[in-house]
């Protein structure tokens, strides 16, 4: 993992100041948008854990499976919904580019004992 250089999650930010200590568990998101800048980095490295470990328990399913061709090159936060510090929901809606293309997804969040995780998509 890098340690100085930029977070893929396109935060501006470093990685150890970002997304790096959300997937080494050092700690939780704040915010479901930070939780989705997570789990874009977390698919950009390949970390099957964390994706399973913020997946809600509702709808994740019994294995993570990562495309390991995909190469993931970009990601633009388009609409935040919710989702902040004092809120038990959340929507962000995204573009999450990649060498064929890209995926747009509007995730729905929901925090449980006071954890964010991922429900689904829209």
């Amino acid at each position: 993992m890098p340690d100085d250089d930029l977070c893929p999650c396109g935060s501006n930010r470093s990685y150890d100041s970002c997304c790096g200590p959300l997937l080494s568990t050092e700690r939780l998101a704040a915010t479901a948008e930070e939780l989705m800048r997570s789990r874009y980095t977390a698919y950009f490295y390949g970390n099957r854990e964390h994706l399973w470990r913020t997946w809600h328990p509702r709808t994740r399913p019994a294995e993570v499976v990562i495309d390991a061709a995909t190469r993931w090159t970009g990601l633009r936060i388009d609409e935040v919904v919710g989702g902040g510090a004092d809120d038990d929901e959340g929507v962000v809606e995204f573009t999450a580019s990649h060498t064929g293309g890209a995926l747009h997804e509007r995730s729905t969040f929901a925090r449980r004992g006071g954890r964010w995780f991922y429900l689904d998509a829209e």
